[in-house]
């Protein structure tokens, strides 16, 4: 069986991906990062993910980007609020985290070459998103490049793969794939900026994208609870 290294953030798309990749009949080595990111509750979310979907090995590992801030996720910053639903995308948000994605990768690809897996999966989306620029194919391509010839394994055998099958997805897109492979998005959270007992917000940009996901899916979302 092949092995694959997934992104796992306890969010919506990397559960969706996971099962993805299982469905394409690949060995799972997850990777969580808690990089003190301000909604922490999400790597609650990422054990039960992995647990739910008999990953084989699951590490969560310690990178603290509060050190630079320079994002509301890392810092005092305020979370924004209520963004019209079509104004979400059209900037880049103070919740991106410098660089986030390329230190993801990067670690992941340290863990692949370690663990003898020639993919890596991440579950970010160039669409219904909030206009990050490490979300983009344009990215993943110059990373798959630098993977390939950075790494000893790289070099000597078979390349590296990034997929990121949700990359071309609306929010509905990934749902409706995610539950037709029996993703439980009851296991998932998805919020900025949730309250002290792990409350969803419902009105950061990731709960809106959510909640208008599931509304145009035609589904409840099974964590509404939390909201």
């Amino acid at each position: 069986m092949p092995r694959a290294v997934i992104l796992l953030s306890g969010g919506l798309d990397s559960a969706t991906v996971a099962a993805i990749a299982k469905s394409e009949g690949h060995e799972l080595f997850a990777l969580t990062v808690d990089y003190g990111q301000r909604h922490r509750i999400e790597i609650e979310a990422a054990k039960k993910v992995a647990e739910h979907l008999g990953i084989a090995q699951h590490i969560i590992m310690p990178v603290d980007f509060r050190i630079f801030g320079g994002s509301s996720l890392t810092s005092e910053m305020e979370v924004p609020k209520d963004v019209p639903p079509e104004q979400i995308g059209q900037t880049i948000p103070n919740t991106y985290v410098p660089a986030r994605n390329t230190v993801f990768l990067a670690l992941a690809l340290a863990y692949a070459e370690t663990v003898a897996a020639e993919t890596i999966y991440i579950g970010i989306s160039n669409v219904d998103y909030s206009g990050y620029p490490d979300c983009r194919p344009e990215f993943l391509q110059a990373f798959n490049l630098l993977a390939n010839l950075a790494t000893k394994a790289g070099v000597e055998k078979s390349p590296f793969v990034i997929e990121a099958p949700l990359i071309s997805f609306t929010k509905r897109e990934t749902i409706l794939r995610g539950l037709g492979l029996g993703v439980d998005y009851s296991l998932t959270f998805t919020c900025y900026d949730p309250s002290p007992k792990g409350k969803s917000c419902g009105r950061c940009e990731s709960c809106q994208l959510r909640r208008a996901a599931f509304r145009e899916a035609g589904v409840p979302d099974p964590a509404e609870s939390r909201v």
